[in-house]
């Protein structure tokens, strides 16, 4: 992610990354086990947690394999 983007966006971001390790913990798993189920790279779904480089398809993905509404992950 740019480092140019306003701190709101990078806040944001964050959050929304917060949100998905919620709810990845909060079904069991680990990160590698996310990234199988998504057929995403554990690098990915670690820089989604960190708040870096999410992307809309990554988002639908995370929340088919979480098996949560996307509107949770993006509150």
């Amino acid at each position: 992610m740019p480092e140019a983007l306003p701190e709101w966006i990078r806040l944001a971001c964050q959050q929304q990354g917060d949100r998905i390790r919620e709810a990845r913990e909060h079904a069991n798993l680990t990160q590698e086990k996310l990234a199988e189920k998504t057929e995403l790279g554990r690098s990915t779904v670690q820089r989604i947690e960190a708040g870096s480089g999410i992307k809309y398809v990554h988002l639908l993905v995370i929340a088919r394999a979480l098996e949560v509404p996307l509107s949770e992950l993006v509150e």
